[in-house]
């Protein structure tokens, strides 16, 4: 996580670094300066809140932009006091740029009233019509990229809830942490041209392993 001018952003929490952690780590509750400490705090408060989600949410729900602010302070509101509230800052990755921040907040009410309202419970029977929910879902808050940070596991947590409603196990993303890491992120662009078809191929592979190992 480098420091970078389109972060500087006079008087917002979120756009400011821990003193000495060198521009490696967001300003936190917790004090942490070392981003392997914080990657570990992170992934801590996610095993957590992921066992609440799994409670929080059942068969018959169906999700709203305000599930997804909520998903997001639970996890991350004992590290960071922007926990749950959409960026106010551009950000991007490789060069590939995330929704302008002025559009987050409508562009997540469009969320909610399409992919949200349309997949969402998602009580599917046939697994085409699961895999098509979970990879639209997935690509599209990716896309839109509604927090400073933590966006790629929140749309693993919603896809996780989403395929607990159709009656499968959690879900298990390593696929795209390793062999697949690429093929992920040129998925993610080819929805910016309401192209899921590349992210349906992943995420039929994550289920065929999760199915596989569990």
């Amino acid at each position: 996580m480098k420091k970078d001018g389109r972060y500087d952003v006079t008087g917002l929490p979120e756009a400011q670094f821990e003193p000495g952690s060198d521009g490696q780590v967001l300003k936190n509750r917790l004090g942490i300066v070392s981003k392997p400490d914080m990657d570990e705090a992170e992934a801590r408060a996610l095993e957590r809140a992921m066992d609440h989600f799994v409670r929080m949410y059942d068969e018959n729900h169906r999700f709203t932009a305000a599930d997804i602010c909520e998903l997001h302070r639970i996890w991350l509101g004992e590290i960071y006091e922007w926990a749950g509230e959409y960026r106010r800052v551009n950000v991007s990755k490789d060069d590939f740029p995330f929704a302008a921040a002025g559009r987050v907040p409508a562009l997540m009410m469009e969320f909610e009233q399409g992919a949200l309202r349309h997949y969402t419970p998602c009580n599917f029977k046939d697994r085409a019509e699961i895999v098509r929910a979970l990879a639209e879902a997935h690509t599209e808050l990716v896309l839109i990229h509604p927090f400073r940070e933590g966006n790629g596991r929140v749309a693993r947590v919603l896809s996780t809830l989403m395929a607990l409603q159709a009656g499968m196990p959690l879900l298990d993303f390593s696929l795209i942490a390793e062999e697949k890491k690429k093929d992920y992120f040129a998925a993610v662009q080819a929805g910016l041209d309401k192209n899921y078809q590349p992210m349906e191929k992943i995420f039929l592979e994550i289920i065929e392993r999760t199915l596989s190992i569990s």
